[in-house]
């Protein structure tokens, strides 16, 4: 565009429908819009209403068409099992239209809901790409969540077929995802007609006659699908987050937003162009899979690396550094935990050494709070900007970044920038007045949100307008608390809700007490999460047993925290909960989970002045002390 930072953000607030029809002339479309904002139903306000076109013929038919077919889309690696393979845009286009054509032999059609369960494998990529050629929604659940989490989904988005793989791969060890699979099918109330399997050549799994099929052998009888039209306001895929009341909520994204805003984003914030290399280092289950691994690289006509390993561990702390340089990467987009582990196991850099990573530009962190330390370290040893930048599963792509391909602007340690083009974000006290700069409160969104945000959550507009718009009125509420200072720069400090960032992984505290509630020995519990140096934070369990019970405190712990490895997964790292005698709570009955956990961080905290019993805080302090917590000063 040629404009200064500034100048492009005050535009997109001022005249968005100017800007966004500009950006919108980056895609194709098979009939152009009515109106670019519709606010005929706000405050669900829609982009692109009246307009047609096909998210997969976005991502890769047009680059065939234009003569792009044999520049490389897609480059899958896996140290976990020694592959590396490239797909070129005509190569990929050819296996997702044939697999579109398994999905509609399996009756899917337009407007169904397809699961996805599977690993970092480029068959991933393929089933997400070819529910969008047919107008299908998918779904994708993340490979690490346990068969009662996958039930849940199953049963909200009621899909008529699943898609899965026979295993997922770790560092030593092969997780089995077929009987996870059978098992949600058993504890769901909805049925899936049809199961795809990909059998894995490091496992085989037992398909169930007259439902599963097999990957390969549908592939090889299949008649490749076109390109389906759909509406620009129809769904194109549904990613459930977690909900404070433990129940997920399905995130829903519309077809012409997304692919305006992404294909926008590649250029303006990444700063990448058609051919160069981009690696999000992310999986596609969570949201960064879907926008920057999946879809956004593929609008740009940029290669996506697909990466099937770790960042430490496959088979080093070098990992990584090996990618960059085996692939010409521009761009590495990952999380903060990921640098953490990579600086733990080699503080010094020393690996660096072994590989040349001339190409790399830029590192973007999200996911979670950069802290200064991780930043100064990679900036330090890889020479390159690092750039944090902040979003969420439902706004799709970022509200605050550092926009390489605008301007680049000065970095303040502890902020990822200021608000992107499209983004009027503001900081609100509880009353929702706006505050002044360097204040913290409520950081919220001023609508209309811009196109790539979600503009629903699935079959729950109620939930959503009470989850996110109802507190403010005219706003979004993003649930984080912060500031912006007086240069516009936001500062993001800690989430407003009962949701805890994982290793980037947003999970839900509720969700997890609910398990712990469900022990025959607890009578209360409560989950906080506490910091920790590797994952950004760890979830904390509180445990009241029973009166008068005589179960050995150490056998309820393991059996709690066994049960949430069953029920949730291995990915909520629950592995510590203190059996303690009473909660702190307020005289509403409230428990005071943010002072606990401040307690735990050693934090600053005070007395609450609606605490019912103040004694109850000595008692968890030396319960913390003896696990010892805080864990930063040991």
């Amino acid at each position: 565009m040629g404009e200064t930072f500034d100048a492009a953000h005050a535009r997109s607030i001022l005249h968005p429908d100017e800007f966004w029809a500009e950006a919108a002339e980056g895609i194709d479309w098979i009939n152009r819009w009515d109106k670019v904002l519709d606010d005929s139903d706000a405050p669900f306000h829609r982009w692109f209403t009246g307009g047609r076109l096909n998210t997969c013929h976005n991502a890769l038919d047009r680059h065939v068409d234009a003569g792009r077919g044999d520049a490389i889309a897609l480059i899958y690696d896996s140290p976990v099992t020694g592959k590396v393979e490239r797909y070129s845009y005509r190569r990929l286009r050819d296996e997702v239209a044939r697999f579109a054509g398994v999905l509609a032999g399996a009756g899917v059609v337009k407007g169904d809901r397809v699961v996805i369960y599977m690993p970092m494998v480029p068959e991933a990529a393929i089933a997400m790409l070819a529910c969008a050629r047919l107008g299908a929604v998918h779904s994708v659940v993340f490979g690490g969540f346990a068969a009662n989490e996958l039930a849940v989904r199953i049963d909200d988005a009621a899909p008529k077929v699943v898609v899965s793989a026979s295993c997922g791969i770790e560092p030593g060890r092969v997780v089995e995802y077929k009987p996870l699979l059978d098992k949600a099918i058993d504890l769901a109330s909805h049925k899936p007609d049809r199961v795809i399997i990909l059998q894995r050549p490091e496992l085989t799994a037992t398909l169930e006659s007259g439902r599963d099929l097999d990957w390969v052998e549908q592939m090889t009888q299949a008649t490749p699908a076109d390109c389906v039209p759909v509406d620009a306001l129809d769904p194109l895929y549904i990613l459930y987050t977690s909900g404070t009341t433990g129940q997920p909520k399905g995130v829903v994204r519309d077809n012409g937003g997304h692919a305006v805003a992404l294909h926008w984003s590649m250029k303006h914030i990444y700063g990448v162009e058609p051919g160069e290399v981009f690696w999000a280092a992310s999986d596609v289950g969570w949201v960064v899979g879907h926008s920057y691994i999946v879809y956004a690289p593929l609008f740009a006509g940029c290669t996506s690396v697909m990466f099937e390993g770790k960042p430490v561990g496959t088979p080093d702390a070098g990992a990584f550094w090996r990618v960059i340089a085996d692939h010409g990467v521009s761009v590495l987009f990952t999380a903060p935990t990921a640098f953490r582990a990579i600086k733990k196991e080699d503080p010094r850099g020393e690996l660096l050494a072994n590989y040349d990573l001339s190409g790399l530009r830029t590192l973007f962190l999200a996911g979670e709070r950069t802290d200064p330390d991780t930043l100064h370290w990679a900036r330090e040893k890889l020479g390159v900007p690092v750039i944090d930048h902040w979003w969420q599963t439902e706004t799709g792509w970022s509200i605050c970044a550092n926009c390489m391909g605008i301007e680049e602007l000065p970095v303040k340690d502890g902020s990822p920038t200021r608000a992107v083009p499209g983004w009027d974000l503001k900081v609100l006290d509880d009353a929702g007045n706006e505050v002044k700069p360097g204040e913290i409160g409520a950081l919220a969104v001023k609508l209309p949100l811009p196109p790539g945000s979600f503009p629903t959550l699935w079959n729950a507009r109620q939930r959503h307008f009470d989850a996110y718009l109802r507190e403010y009125p005219g706003y979004y509420n993003t649930a984080d608390a912060g500031i912006i200072d007086e240069d516009g720069y936001a500062f993001i400090m800690s989430r407003t809700d009962d949701i805890i960032n994982v290793a980037g992984h947003r999970l839900s505290t509720g969700a997890m007490e609910e398990v712990l509630a469900d022990h025959a020995e607890v009578a209360e519990c409560a989950v906080t999460g506490v910091a920790d140096e590797m994952k950004g934070q760890l979830p904390l369990g509180f445990l009241v047993l029973n009166a008068g019970s005589d179960a050995d405190p150490d056998t309820v712990v393991k059996e709690v925290v066994a049960m949430v490895r069953d029920r949730i997964g291995p990915v909520a790292a629950f592995k510590q909960a203190l059996v303690v005698k009473r909660l702190p709570k307020t005289r509403s009955g409230k428990i005071l989970r943010g002072t606990m956990r401040q307690m735990a961080d050693g934090e600053p905290w005070k007395m609450p002045a609606t605490i019912d019993d103040p004694a109850i805080l000595d008692e968890i302090l030396q319960a913390l002390n003896a696990a010892g917590y805080p864990k930063q000063q040991r």
